[in-house]
């Protein structure tokens, strides 16, 4: 599986559309590990461009701390699943939370 997580300043991104940089990690579902993690800057923000974008990145899941509800419509409609609600920490503790199954989220912080 490959998780896309936003990034800005070593951690979680809290401005999904705007953030300078996504990392990507590829991860073992089975043994619960991260196997390669790569960092590639976003591209300028375009309106509907983020979900096409992380597709074409083969990415399955995005965690994050919000996203307006266009944006969710987008990526349901890419095949690809949302986390909300995800804390400003650095990415890859973020990934391994969710790999141990331990990441606390909480409500979506978009309000678009």
């Amino acid at each position: 599986m490959r998780i896309a997580v936003p990034q800005a300043n070593g951690r979680l991104a809290q401005h999904f559309g705007h953030c300078p940089e996504f990392v990507f990690f590829d991860v073992d579902l089975e043994s619960k590990t991260i196997v390669a993690k790569e960092v590639t800057a976003a591209p300028e923000h375009q309106p509907g461009l983020l979900p096409a974008w992380l597709a074409s990145r083969n990415a399955q899941l995005v965690i994050a701390g919000g996203m307006g509800g266009r944006a969710i419509a987008l990526f349901d409609s890419h095949g690809i699943q949302v986390l909300l609600g995800a804390p400003p920490e650095p990415p890859e503790n973020i990934v391994q939370a969710y790999l141990a199954g331990n990441l606390r989220t909480g409500a979506n912080i978009c309000d678009h």
